[in-house]
């Protein structure tokens, strides 16, 4: 563990033409000010579509979406958000594709980079988004890797927000497995300068690798990045607590051994009752109710797991408009 350190004030935002043309691969690859920029962008766009402002700031833009994985989310709220904008979002679902099989990855980011303005790739393995914006001129998202997944954590660090109104000086606690969420998580803790807890069953930690990118991120930011085995010690007094599925898409070979090793680590009335009393509940969906997290507390008054699931659209139409660049 690392000892704690007093967080920062809240960090002023970088210029938004300093985001324009990036990828967005792993939160680690974005300053502390870059991703405050990102996030005052997805308060900005939420409010005016809550006003019914128009905001058609991508008139004439086209987003690629590659999917190897089924998506609800991140179809959805792709889709919907290039529409918002005044833009149209391209569905190439892997029957389309066959990525590595009928067309090699570097000859799909040539093609596509011909006709439109980004790519947003959903895949099993991290290195075809890295091979994606490896050979191709225009933004790649990765909309889901099997290390990283940063446009669900950019929507819970807006939701947290929204109900915390702040992010530095609370607890936040995952619990459960320690996989590309878990990874995510902890970048941002890095960046930002968080207190984060993780709290996974032995075998099933978040790569080290990752863990000292993040706690080497966290020296400079006032991070305090704690990893361990205790579910009990991470929702002790946590002002956010955080789930995610025991068996995600591509495990499912393992999911009887899983299931014998995860249980303690199920958020549940008893867990949440050691949090603090304004606790909010977290989990970025698809739910296994009944397995990670029980009726009780996904559909109680302390769970914000829909405002998250909304916040996928304002946070990553706030991405577009900046990788892509607004009018």
């Amino acid at each position: 563990m690392v000892t704690a350190v007093r967080a920062p004030a809240r960090v002023a935002p970088a210029p938004a033409e300093s985001l324009k043309g990036r990828d967005l691969l792993t939160l680690a690859e974005y300053s502390a000010a870059e991703l405050r920029t990102i996030l005052d962008r997805a308060h900005e766009l939420k409010s005016l579509q809550q006003r019914r402002q128009p905001h058609r700031w991508l008139e004439g833009r086209t987003l690629a979406m590659l999917f190897e994985k089924p998506s609800l989310r991140t179809r959805c709220t792709f889709e919907t958000g290039m529409t918002q904008l005044g833009g149209h979002a391209i569905d190439l679902a892997s029957e389309h594709l066959q990525m590595g099989t009928r067309e090699s990855v570097p000859d799909i980011a040539r093609n596509l980079e011909r006709w439109v303005d980004a790519i947003m790739a959903r895949v099993f393995l991290h290195s075809t988004v890295e091979t994606l914006a490896e050979y191709a001129r225009v933004p790649v998202i990765n909309g889901l890797s099997d290390l990283a997944h940063p446009c669900q954590i950019l929507a819970d660090l807006l939701t947290i927000e929204e109900h915390k109104g702040r992010l530095q000086g609370l607890k936040i606690s995952y619990i459960g497995d320690g996989f590309n969420v878990a990874h995510s998580l902890l970048f941002a803790a890095g960046v930002l300068g968080l207190e984060l807890h993780v709290a996974t069953p032995p075998d099933y930690e978040p790569s080290e690798v990752v863990v000292a990118q993040a706690r080497e991120a966290g020296r400079h930011t006032g991070a305090s990045i704690h990893v361990y085995h205790d579910p009990r010690a991470a929702a002790e007094k946590a002002d956010v607590i955080y789930t995610d599925s025991w068996v995600s898409m591509g495990q499912e070979a393992e999911r009887a051994r899983r299931l014998a090793v995860f249980p303690p680590y199920q958020v549940n009335a008893q867990l949440l009752a050691l949090a603090q009393k304004d606790a909010i509940v977290m989990h970025c969906l698809p739910a296994h109710r009944g397995e990670e997290i029980t009726d009780d507390v996904m559909d109680g008054p302390q769970s914000v797991v829909f405002d998250q699931a909304e916040n996928r659209l304002h946070a990553q139409k706030a991405l577009l408009t900046l990788l892509i660049g607004s009018s």
